[in-house]
């Protein structure tokens, strides 16, 4: 534990930042890039899966939103298991989603290095993988609120390039391209759907979701996190769900046939050809950037929030993992070791990551839901046994 002499997480993230935090980290653009692989799993019904792993990941921010008014802490997963279940569940769940959250950036700095690799043949791919990560490394140790700023800004740019591919889009339907109508079942039904192959997308549609996890490992940089948190937790899922499905509606219709696609890692490129030609490329290539940036920053900054509540509880070195700043009150050497691991995106494999992802997400996620159920049935208990030291207390 820390003295009252040591410096603490400051108390400077409003609901506005908080939300904004939440979606930097989902990345919502995200949807563009993985449209193609998507609509063949779910025979052209994208937006329909969507809406289902909606309402399943509200049953889990449910989950997320009640634990986090119970306990307003920085550890996020990692405290509402502890907390709930047991510390040594804790701190298994601890380490799954640290997986999430660090190999984020190493994934981003990867595909940033390829992208610009494309650009640019003459640099080596290594300049561009480091002086990504200096930045977002330079940007979390400054302190939660200049990383909090950038990502607004950063954020809206995603939410500009959905702006701009929608008119884009309503303007090749008008002109007959496409579905040809702005109004359409198709991207909803399809009666040749195999429903196991449906079915199978919905668990890797839930971690475009992840931003209200990574919410939560604010609560102590949070003001008045039991209100603010469980409002940010229900804003991230539904505007990002909203954000999800407006973008799959209007993929599916501007094309249509979505079995055409030369490369279906790479749709999307082919249908912002299709509809804006060269200029629309450039810009989706640009905001792959610009989110990837966003992303990593938020996911830097929550793993290193894990990392201070675990060192702080001595589940890991406090001197290193429980350290704060003096000067930006951040978790810095957490910050430069997450930065580190990092740099493994140099000869790493990216397959290796993103399973690593993928399971650690899924395995916090179900804790998480039955943290909650172990707390509502502690918590009924204890009310139980009030009643009764009442009764007996007044006979």
């Amino acid at each position: 534990m820390n003295d009252t002499n040591s410096p603490t997480l400051k108390r400077s993230l409003s609901l506005k930042h908080v939300v904004f935090f939440g979606l930097a980290f989902m990345a919502p653009t995200t949807l563009f890039s993985t449209y193609g692989v998507a609509a063949h799993s779910t025979n052209g019904m994208i937006s329909t899966a969507y809406i289902v792993a909606l309402f399943v990941m509200l049953f889990t921010a449910y989950s997320y939103a009640q634990l986090v008014k119970a306990y307003p802490n920085a550890g996020a997963a990692y405290t509402f298991t502890q907390k709930s279940l047991s510390p040594h569940i804790g701190f298994i769940i601890g380490w799954t989603i640290i997986l999430d959250y660090m190999f984020s950036p190493m994934i981003s700095a990867l595909l940033l290095g390829i992208a610009m690799r494309a650009y640019f043949p003459s640099i080596p791919m290594y300049i561009w993988i480091i002086l990504f990560i200096l930045i977002i490394t330079v940007i979390n140790i400054l302190g939660i609120k200049v990383a909090a700023k950038v990502n607004i800004v950063l954020l809206f740019l995603q939410f500009a390039t959905l702006a701009l591919f929608v008119v884009f889009s309503i303007k090749g339907l008008l002109n007959g391209q496409g579905a040809g109508t702005l109004f359409s079942i198709l991207p909803f039904i399809d009666s040749n759907v195999d429903l196991s192959s449906f079915m199978s997308v919905i668990p890797i549609l839930r971690f475009s979701f992840l931003g209200f996890d990574a919410a939560t490992t604010l609560s102590e940089e949070t003001k008045n996190p039991r209100k603010t948190l469980p409002k940010a937790i229900y804003l991230i899922t539904i505007i990002g769900g909203l954000y999800y499905l407006i973008g799959s509606y209007f993929l599916q219709l501007i094309w249509p046939d979505y079995q055409s696609f030369k490369d279906p890692e790479a749709a999307y490129m082919e249908i912002a050809f299709y509809i804006g030609g060269n200029f629309l490329i450039s810009f989706f290539l640009a905001e792959g950037i610009i989110a990837s940036l966003a992303s990593s920053i938020a996911s830097g900054a929550s793993a290193s929030r894990i990392l201070y509540a675990m060192g702080r509880e001595r589940v890991l070195p406090a001197k290193v993992f429980g350290y704060l700043s003096p000067k930006f009150r951040t978790p810095v050497y957490n910050i430069l070791i997450i930065g580190a691991i990092a740099l493994s995106s140099l000869f790493l494999s990216l397959t290796t990551a993103v399973s690593l992802i993928n399971f650690g997400a899924l395995f916090a996620f179900t804790f998480v839901n039955l943290s909650v159920i172990s707390h509502f049935f502690s918590e009924k208990n204890r009310g139980r046994l009030s009643e009764r030291s009442g009764t007996l207390l007044f006979r």
